[in-house]
């Protein structure tokens, strides 16, 4: 198929693209744009395109396909709108800079805790966190797996009793 016979195809073809960019975007600017970039793309991939197949459902593919993509674009964005009187646009994945001396009181805080925490707690927890397996501080320990698990879970508990109050 030449360029001039693909062009009076799409463009015999390209008026019921609007009412479906519409019901797609809900908003009349938003669907010329959708509207434009598909015709664009499918200027573009004019040689994708097989002669004799049903082009609106190609078009229709390629709208759709469009729109879906700009969709979970926008959603992974996160911009909020601020409404003093400057007007500023705020991206809320800008870095954020911790305050060292606050968190390094919190560690403190923890490590304090964890030994405070009852000797029968504290050695299976220790171990956890220096990355043993379960079932390998169950052997150092000369515990039952579940003694070990459940002790580990009542040391979190206790930390996070005590932590809270923080």
């Amino acid at each position: 198929m030449s360029s001039a016979e693909f062009n009076t195809l799409l463009l015999s073809n390209a008026d019921f693209l609007k009412p479906f960019a519409i019901t797609l975007t809900k908003d009349a600017e938003s669907a010329k744009d959708l509207y434009q970039e598909t015709m664009f793309r499918a200027l573009s991939n004019q040689e994708k395109y097989l002669a004799g197949t049903n082009i609106r459902a190609w078009l229709y593919t390629i709208m759709r396909n469009i729109f879906i993509n700009n969709y979970r674009r926008k959603s992974k964005q996160h911009v909020c709108f601020d409404n003093s009187t400057n007007d500023f646009l705020l991206n809320t994945q800008q870095v954020i800079i911790g305050n060292q001396a606050e968190s390094g009181l919190r560690i403190k805080d923890i490590q304090s805790s964890v030994h405070h925490l009852p000797v029968i707690f504290k050695k299976p927890f220790i171990l956890y966190l220096d990355g043993f397996k379960y079932f390998e501080i169950a052997e150092i320990l000369e515990e039952p797996l579940g003694t070990i698990k459940s002790r580990i879970h009542f040391a979190r508990k206790m930390l996070k009793a005590q932590v809270a109050r923080y």
